[in-house]
């Protein structure tokens, strides 16, 4: 038989983690849980309050090759990082973990399952 392909957006990478356990004990032939967020790179590390310093700056200086800082400068550009906007374009819905999964045909309707019950969308 063939195989299917699972794309499910969870909450907490636990809820994730729980079902991608029970898609590994169906025999899934990859599972795989990941963070995404509306840029790619390693994010926005926030101003250290006491000290001033703010780490993806500090990184442009030492040396641009190391660390991918655009990620942390476009969402801290974003609107909805102050607080005060959601930020339009839908707003967050808080699904930024994927658990993405390859299951065999005969299995995948009750993979699907497991998702839904778990609260995951797919």
């Amino acid at each position: 038989m063939g195989e299917k392909n699972i794309l499910a957006y969870f909450k907490s990478p636990e809820e994730a983690e729980g079902v991608a356990k029970k898609l590994q004990a169906l025999r899934a032939a990859d599972v795989s849980v990941d963070r995404f967020s509306r840029y790619a790179g390693e994010g926005y590390d926030p101003m250290n309050p006491i000290t001033g310093s703010i780490s993806s700056l500090a990184a442009i200086t030492q040396d641009a090759a190391v660390t991918n800082t655009s990620a942390g400068i476009l969402s801290a550009a974003d609107p909805a990082a102050s607080g005060m906007s959601h930020g339009g374009q839908g707003g967050p819905t808080g699904h930024d973990i994927l658990l993405t999964a390859v299951v065999d045909e005969s299995i995948h309707h009750q993979a699907l399952r497991i998702v839904e019950e778990a609260g995951g969308l797919i």
